[in-house]
C-alpha cells in the first residue's frame, strides 16, 4: 500500500481512538457532576459534547474520501464501515452524558438527590464496558471484545433494579416524584452507553474476524460464559 494511503488510515484510526477517550471522559464528568453536585461540571460536559460531535464529521468525512477514492481492499473497507458506524455509537454516547449532565443541573437548582441507588456503580461499570471496547480496538484484540457483552448485561441488572426501587419510591414520596423521575431518566442513559460500547465491541469483532455478530450466538454465548 502506498505510505499516503497508510497514512489516511492511521489517521482514521486515531481520530476514533480520540473519539473514544473523549466519549469516556465526558461520561466520567456527567456522572461526578451528579455525584458531586457540581453544576459547573455539568457545564463543561456540555462543551465536551460538541467536540465529539466534530470528531464524528471529521471521521465519516475521511472514510467517505477514502472509499471514493482509493478502492479499498477488504480488510480496510471493514475498518472504514466499522469507524464510520462506531463514530455514531461515541456520538451517541456523547449525547447520553450531556442528558445525564443536564438532568444533575436541574437537581443542582432544584433538589439534591439524597440517595442514588445504583446509578454510580452502573457508571462505573458502563466506563470499564468503554474502555474494554476502545482497548479490543486499540489492542486488536477479539477476546477483549467479546467480553463486552457480558458487561453489559450487569449493567441492564442494574438498570431494572434502579426502575424497581425508583417506582416504589414515588409511591412512598411522591414529593420527590420529578426528582425520582429524573433518576430514572438517568439510569437509562446508563444503560443507553452500555448498548453503544456493545455495538462498539461487535464492531471491532467485525474488523478482527470479519464476522457480523451482532444478534448471533457467538455473542450470547460469551453473555452467558465471559467467553
Amino acid at each position: 500500500m502506498h505510505p499516503f494511503y497508510q497514512a489516511e488510515l492511521k489517521q482514521i484510526r486515531q481520530n476514533l481512538v480520540l473519539m473514544g477517550e473523549r466519549a469516556i471522559e465526558v461520561v466520567r464528568f456527567a456522572v461526578q457532576s451528579l455525584v458531586d453536585d457540581d453544576a459547573d461540571l455539568s457545564g463543561k460536559v456540555i462543551e465536551m459534547d460538541d467536540r465529539i460531535d466534530e470528531l464524528e464529521l471529521a471521521i465519516d468525512s475521511e472514510a467517505i474520501r477514502y472509499i471514493s477514492l482509493r478502492s479499498p481492499v477488504a480488510s480496510d473497507l471493514r475498518l472504514l464501515t466499522m469507524a464510520m458506524k462506531a463514530c455514531h455509537d461515541l456520538e451517541r454516547v456523547g449525547d447520553e452524558a450531556t442528558t445525564i449532565a443536564k438532568y444533575a443541573r436541574r437537581m443542582h437548582d432544584n433538589y439534591p438527590p439524597k440517595n442514588l441507588r445504583a446509578i454510580p456503580t452502573m457508571a462505573e461499570l458502563v466506563i470499564e464496558q468503554l474502555r474494554n471496547a476502545m482497548d479490543s480496538f486499540i489492542s486488536e484484540d477479539a477476546q477483549v471484545a467479546y467480553s463486552v457483552p457480558k458487561q453489559d448485561r450487569q449493567i441492564d441488572d442494574l438498570h431494572r433494579q434502579n426502575y424497581r426501587e425508583l417506582t416504589a419510591a414515588i409511591r412512598q414520596t411522591p414529593e420527590l416524584t420529578e426528582q425520582l423521575i429524573e433518576l430514572i431518566f438517568i439510569s437509562k442513559a446508563l444503560e443507553r452507553i452500555g448498548d453503544h460500547a456493545t455495538n462498539v465491541a461487535e464492531d471491532v469483532i467485525y474488523v478482527l474476524e470479519g464476522d457480523d455478530v451482532r444478534h448471533t450466538e457467538a455473542v450470547k454465548r460469551s453473555v452467558q460464559s465471559g467467553h
